[in-house]
């Protein structure tokens, strides 16, 4: 789905990231996720009479992190507000959020989306504690009662807002991705989009091609996944332009993505900053983070995906989709990085761990680090392949049995007796028998027909059973079929 040539999508997000920190923000209560209802909870994060928040370090270092990596600049002085609303899931009836001096400002994202360079910018990074969840007995639109879990309340969030420089669902797409790939690779949220540690909310609108003034936007939210967003920004830009195109007017609002209907539906009219009565929260202090610790934290930098993606290519000579793909994430990047090490042969690495492990992989919805080969096990394998103890048929035979079993690949080749045959005596008997047996094909080659000696590699690779080492058999079918007929005396 796409908008027509009359109109361009304004997109803006808004991600919402759970810090990896081991309590709350402003509690000592665990922000582990899956306990039991309720059990992770305290009169500071229930919002009980006259508990006091107090805020956690870690939490603020974590935040400074990415402000840093994200190429923002760090408030000297910021703040924290009482967000006012009422919700279900929310003890205090307020929410403890940065409103006009947010911890930092000013970053930016870049990313390619079909081999075109974008760079996407933040507007702000700023901190507020998680609310509840409310779980619904019946459907989303009208559930018979709800229930309410408190164990997220108090849990620290890092909320990103971008510019609405965004123009398609796919950059959108790319753009979370790419965030998604940093927080991880920082080590300051998990990036489960599944279990709520990332979520997305996105600002979308439509205005004329060619024209500076912004459309009237609605919020699409409860999407969980890159691909949901990508289609809940897809349907909401087409029903904008439909209501357009019909004469109708946009209305701000929230909206709901529906995944199993694939549709957003009108949740509530959209509020305004004004509607929360944002005011300085009275028990915590301003915070000003030194120059000395932002200093600190910024030699605990690692090295990003996009530096690491530059810097296999310099020094593996793999191609940039490969580099692209392998540093999707980090245990991606550090499983190949030990492959390629231990193998010294990283395109032969790039190729295996992408296409043959990956592969494995996805089918069986696992991840990298649940890989039943580990990078050591792969680069022995590799080792094998590169020395012409197996070919490459067998390899991928040993490589499906080692996913399979778990066990070593030499093991697998010592047991079943898959060592390659490279002893040019065994491959001159088999080729014989080849060149016996195919009077046809080799009359064809002699003719003039070259493809025929790709039939005839083939047949000796079948009887050999995939053992035979094929440039050795290729170069002894050369030498038969440029000298005597076959069976003569040679």
């Amino acid at each position: 789905m796409s908008t027509t040539v009359a109109y361009e999508a304004v997109i803006g997000l808004e991600v919402h990231a759970q810090l990896l920190t081991k309590s709350k923000i402003f509690c000592g209560c665990s922000a582990a996720f899956g306990a039991s209802p309720n059990s992770q909870t305290c009169p500071v994060c229930l919002g009980m009479p006259g508990a006091l928040p107090v805020l956690n370090r870690r939490v603020v270092e974590f935040a400074i992190k990415t402000a840093l990596a994200l190429g923002c600049d760090v408030t000297p002085v910021c703040r924290f507000h009482r967000k006012n609303y009422f919700y279900p899931d929310m003890p205090k009836n307020y929410q403890i959020s940065q409103y006009e001096l947010p911890l930092a400002w000013r970053g930016s994202v870049g990313f390619a989306v079909d081999g075109t360079a974008r760079r996407v910018r933040i507007h702000r990074l700023h901190l507020e504690e998680d609310v509840g969840k409310l779980l619904h007995a019946g459907t989303l639109q009208a559930a018979d009662y709800s229930l309410v879990d408190f164990n997220r309340s108090g849990v620290p969030l890092m909320e990103i807002v971008s510019e609405p420089d965004i123009r398609s669902p796919e950059e959108a797409a790319e753009y979370l991705r790419q965030l998604r790939a940093i927080l991880v690779y920082l080590g300051v949220c998990d990036g489960n989009m599944e279990e709520g540690s990332l979520r997305c909310d996105a600002n979308v609108s439509l205005r004329r091609t060619g024209s500076e003034e912004l459309g009237v936007k609605a919020e699409v939210k409860n999407m969980n996944s890159f691909k949901s967003v990508q289609k809940a920004l897809a349907y909401e830009i087409q029903r904008q332009t439909q209501v357009l195109e019909a004469g109708g007017k946009i209305v701000q609002e929230t909206r709901l993505w529906d995944a199993d209907q694939e549709l957003t539906l009108s949740m509530r009219s959209k509020e305004y900053a004004h509607d929360y009565r944002y005011f300085p929260e009275p028990d915590l202090v301003p915070l000003a983070a030194s120059p000395h610790w932002i200093d600190e934290i910024r030699t605990t930098l690692p090295e990003l995906p996009q530096q690491r993606r530059a810097r296999f290519v310099e020094e593996y000579g793999i191609p940039d989709y490969d580099a692209a793909v392998l540093t999707a994430s980090k245990p991606l990047a550090d499983y190949y990085e030990a492959v390629a090490q231990a193998s010294h042969e990283s395109k032969l690495a790039s190729n295996w761990v992408m296409v043959e492990l990956l592969g494995h992989l996805n089918k069986d919805g696992r991840d990298i680090t649940d890989s039943p080969i580990s990078p050591t096990e792969l680069a022995a394998l590799l080792a094998l392949l590169h020395r012409g103890t197996i070919s490459g048929k067998i390899a991928k035979t040993v490589f499906e049995q080692m996913y399979q079993t778990g066990k070593p690949a030499e093991l697998i080749v010592k047991e079943q007796g898959l060592t390659q045959i490279s002893d040019q005596d065994e491959l001159r008997r088999i080729v014989e028998e080849v060149l016996a047996a195919q009077p046809g094909p080799v009359a064809d080659y002699r003719k003039g027909k070259v493809q025929s000696l790709t039939f005839l590699v083939g047949m000796v690779m079948k009887l050999s059973r995939g053992k035979a080492n094929p440039p050795v058999a290729r170069e002894l079918l050369l030498a038969r079929l440029k000298g005597e007929e076959p069976g003569g005396d040679g």
